[in-house]
């Protein structure tokens, strides 16, 4: 019984489909982490809290009044549509102090020294020192306020400490972008190497480049498309397999730009497709006869 033999010429569309679906997992890969983390970056923001001390001795109409104010402030975060400032009392604050240090000042102080005082969480807008700082001057220019505390230094810290993180990725997506587009240049230029006699016998009979290269565009696409939904299933795949398994990993879900982010991994698949093909394609076209062998 004669064996099969691979029919010379064919075209190589699984070899093509498997590279490129794996670049593309790896770019979306890589932006679903960048999206992630500039949500958590963003959480971590809101929750860092400017604690606004009053003063002794005032009653509940004063108190209420310097609370109208600060949820009026600009840069007081709104949570659910209601200002997140939250009123702390001074027997709450020493009983968290407490259980925080393990030591009870109380017995030897014989009263609380601790004021009453509201947490204000802030826009992430205002998450730097400069405005911090005016966020404080700000405040206790208000009567009834003792003092305005927040950790400082910590703002600038983190923001630098983002731009670094957000310098290397950004770095890492490039070059990983380049040497993906690389890849497939060669990897389809392999690929249209077995298709080189057809090219050249096609330009014989008199066919246009364009008549030429018009199949091979549309394959390149439909190659890329194919690869791109591939690619966009496993991220989505990885996604659900990671939330089940990471307690709290929900919170940093956001839907819809993560549909944008699997649009455009499917779009830059057919792009890639394409203009692979055609940069290989315009190599084969420009050979001689003799080159071809």
């Amino acid at each position: 019984m004669p064996l099969k033999k691979k029919k010379v010429g064919s075209y190589p569309n699984a070899m093509i489909i498997v590279s490129l679906t794996a670049a593309l997992f790896l770019i979306g890969f890589c932006g679903l982490l960048v999206m992630q983390s500039k949500k958590l970056i963003s959480i971590i923001k809101q929750n860092i809290e400017v604690r606004v001390m009053l003063n002794k001795g005032m009653d509940s109409t004063q108190v209420a009044d310097i609370e109208k104010k600060i949820m009026a402030k600009p840069f007081v975060l709104n949570a659910e549509g209601k200002p997140s400032v939250i009123f702390y009392s001074k027997d709450e604050a020493a009983k968290e102090f407490i259980a925080d240090t393990k030591e009870d000042f109380t017995t030897f102080l014989g009263e609380n020294p601790l004021h009453d005082s509201y947490r204000v969480r802030l826009h992430e807008d205002y998450f730097e020192d400069t405005k911090l700082k005016q966020i404080k001057a700000d405040l206790e220019k208000m009567d009834g306020i003792f003092e305005v505390v927040y950790q400082e230094n910590l703002a600038d810290q983190i923001n630098k400490n983002l731009t670094k993180i957000y310098i290397i990725l950004a770095t890492f997506a490039v070059i990983m972008l380049v040497i993906i587009v690389l890849l497939m240049n060669n990897t389809i230029r392999l690929a249209l190497y077995s298709q080189r006699f057809l090219i050249r016998s096609m330009q014989l009979v008199g066919a246009t480049n364009n008549f030429i290269q018009m199949p091979f565009l549309k394959n390149g696409a439909v190659q890329g498309l194919i690869s791109g939904v591939i690619a966009a299933g496993l991220i989505v795949g990885l996604q659900q397999i990671a939330l089940r398994q990471i307690e709290g990993l929900h919170i940093l879900q956001e839907y819809e730009k993560l549909g944008f982010l699997l649009l455009g991994v499917i779009i830059l698949g057919a792009l890639i497709g394409i203009s692979s093909t055609f940069q290989a394609l315009a190599r084969y076209l420009r050979m001689t006869l003799d080159d071809l062998y």
